[in-house]
């Protein structure tokens, strides 16, 4: 019995390289944030018309790697829900800002969403797309090590400096 225990033990350091990590694999795969978004998130929290509006930001990133794992580089998509808005709201920005819970910052990753292009929530509710928006690849590295620094918010007529705010986790 001491014999096989000791086989196994081999065997199982031959499959694992001898105890050695294995090399670093980076991954192109997608990476995703879902963040809930809602106007008592913004700095100030809103508190005219727009007070009960909420969402969700589906984020996704792709990214390439090179062997080392350093981001070379990225794009981001963006599938944004929005409910609990005035009828007739007007939507005008959107992007990622840098900045931890609480505070505010400056835009990082823009959406492309303009006054000129805004989405109309005709009964308070819409939703918002974009795709394939460039990301600095030291913008990405950042986001991925420190996602509680960064934060995603809509911006509509009634709050041009953002109606509803959510921090990427």
């Amino acid at each position: 019995m001491k014999r096989f225990a000791m086989l196994a033990c081999a065997a199982a350091l031959a499959v694992a390289g001898c105890g050695s990590k294995s090399p670093t694999n980076p991954s192109n795969a997608p990476t995703i944030f879902t963040v809930a978004i809602s106007s008592q998130n913004e700095v100030p929290p809103i508190s005219n018309a727009d007070a009960n509006a909420r969402g969700q930001a589906i984020i996704t990133f792709n990214i390439t790697k090179d062997s080392a794992g350093n981001v070379t580089a990225a794009t981001a998509t963006f599938n944004v829900t929005l409910s609990g808005f005035p009828a007739g709201t007007n939507i005008i920005l959107a992007h990622i800002h840098n900045a931890p819970a609480g505070t505010n910052g400056g835009v990082k990753v823009n959406t492309g969403l303009t006054a000129g292009t805004a989405v109309v929530l005709t009964d308070g509710t819409g939703v918002l797309n974009a795709s394939n928006i460039a990301v600095e690849p030291s913008l990405m590295q950042d986001i991925l090590t420190n996602p509680q620094n960064y934060y995603f918010n809509a911006h509509s007529t009634l709050n041009p400096g953002g109606a509803v705010r959510g921090q990427l986790r």
